[in-house]
């Protein structure tokens, strides 16, 4: 039996998706190389983006024509946030093409689901608790419901960076986002937990970790009560083979002077902070419930900058939040002009479903007024980030080879602490190795260079 997952969204979803093959595998089955290939077609989905319910829709319709077109029909599995949100009503409305549904807090239970609903080739799903079916409740227990994993199971499909969770869900509730609704409440890992992971995850050789969760930072720990998030850099900067550290994604109010100084003091820890903003203006960040002002996010930027001079922001903006008004937009491009993101993530509001703000707020800004300010911010953030990398030319930077080139294949690629994409000429046998690399060129999302001195 081969299996074939297909992946949307984030960080977390990636990772979710190798946990999903390692018990897969763990169980017996084997990677397909497509879809056409697979007995079992696994989509594991993400929510958060608009219009991810159609897309998914059309997915499963692609599904259903490749299986006239091989004659053979895959068991067809749905997962991740869209599975959560939808439950049941994807398989009353895929007609007949979605097998099982999987929510995000059932991944472990996968391969049991996968056997039960083989055997009997009737649809079942499980969102949360026990496992149903259309017709009613089945007897599986649900042992899985606290936020551990087996260790030695996720099979990793990067070989230079390791995926390490260490918060499921989140309890903030901003008024836009689905994640409490599809990734539950907020439940941490165990340091003890963690760490072995990061030693299991150095001892295959990855030389960079990624520290994951919805509030990366707010992590305290259950096993040890003096281990918040600081104190938990300090304990995988002490992991032997692990050169260098990330985490995804911090909320404002949670980075502390100690969080800034861990990033500052920490030598593997990355001089990169993705900071999600959302929007410039304070008025909207009230009615998004962020719990921080513009003032109180720039006075965090300063004291970030003053720190760690060379440290490299990102950060999240939605454009069409209801009620915003032009002088607001006006808000969200002088902050990003002001603040001088290398990197930022855009997106035009849209309604999710559960959420406060598709309950109480009407979405009163146009669609066509949405795309005049996301291009005006985009257009104003390429100016902003090309004026950086030019700065950046003739600059030696550290870079972690993480991948070959698409385009040709003697070139490589790699990111530096501070997040930036370096492509430079090299041979493959450098994947995974540090090398210095001098800039010598940009383009619009990634800078060119060469390499100098040998790698390690």
């Amino acid at each position: 039996m081969k299996y074939f997952i297909e992946t949307y969204g984030c960080q977390m979803n990636v990772h979710d998706t190798e946990r999903m093959a390692g018990l897969l595998e763990q169980s017996g089955y084997d990677p397909a190389e497509s879809d056409r290939d697979a007995d079992i077609v696994i989509v594991n989905t993400c929510s958060v983006r608009e219009r991810a319910e159609e897309k998914l829709y059309t997915r499963l319709g692609e599904i259903k024509e490749m299986s006239r077109e091989i004659g053979r029909t895959p068991l067809v599995v749905v997962a991740g946030c869209v599975a959560q949100q939808e439950g049941d009503r994807l398989i009353k409305r895929s007609k007949g093409v979605v097998d099982l549904v999987v929510g995000t807090q059932q991944v472990k239970m996968l391969p049991m689901l996968v056997k039960e609903t083989a055997a009997s080739r009737s649809e079942l799903f499980m969102i949360d608790g026990r496992p149903w079916r259309p017709e009613g409740r089945i007897a599986i227990e649900n042992p899985y419901e606290d936020p551990s994993f087996p260790l030695g199971i996720v099979r990793r499909g990067d070989p230079v960076r390791a995926y390490v969770t260490i918060i499921e869900g989140c309890n903030d509730f901003c008024s836009f986002c689905v994640v409490p609704y599809t990734r539950g409440h907020e439940r941490m890992r165990s340091k003890a937990e963690i760490l072995a992971e990061v030693r299991e995850a150095a001892d295959s050789g990855r030389r960079e970790v990624q520290l994951l969760g919805q509030i990366v930072n707010h992590y305290q720990a259950p096993d040890d009560p003096s281990c918040d998030f600081p104190a938990l850099l300090e304990a995988v900067h002490e992991v032997p083979g692990i050169d260098r550290i990330r985490f995804a994604s911090p909320h404002p109010r949670h980075t502390s002077d100690r969080v800034i100084a861990a990033v500052r003091d920490l030598p593997k820890v990355c001089k990169h902070l993705h900071l999600p903003v959302q929007s410039g203006s304070s008025r909207v960040l009230a009615m998004m419930r962020r719990r921080h002002t513009r003032g109180e996010y720039l006075d965090l930027v300063a004291r970030i900058r003053a720190a760690i001079p060379n440290l490299q922001l990102s950060t999240d903006i939605i454009v069409g939040f209801p009620g915003e008004t032009e002088a607001d937009f006006d808000e969200t491009l002088s902050l990003t002009d002001g603040v001088g993101y290398h990197s930022i993530y855009s997106f035009k509001y849209s309604e999710r479903p559960n959420t406060l703000a598709s309950k109480r707020m009407p979405d009163d800004v146009t669609d066509e007024e949405k795309t005049r300010r996301i291009v005006a911010l985009q257009t104003l953030q390429r100016s902003v980030q090309s004026n950086l990398f030019q700065r950046s030319i003739g600059t030696t930077h550290q870079v972690l080879v993480d991948a070959t080139s698409r385009r040709h294949e003697w070139e490589l690629t790699g990111r530096t602490s501070g997040n930036t994409v370096v492509n430079f000429p090299g041979p493959p046998e450098w994947l995974g190795k540090m090398v210095d690399v001098t800039i010598e060129r940009t383009g619009p999302n990634s800078v060119w260079g060469q390499a100098v001195g040998d790698p390690r």
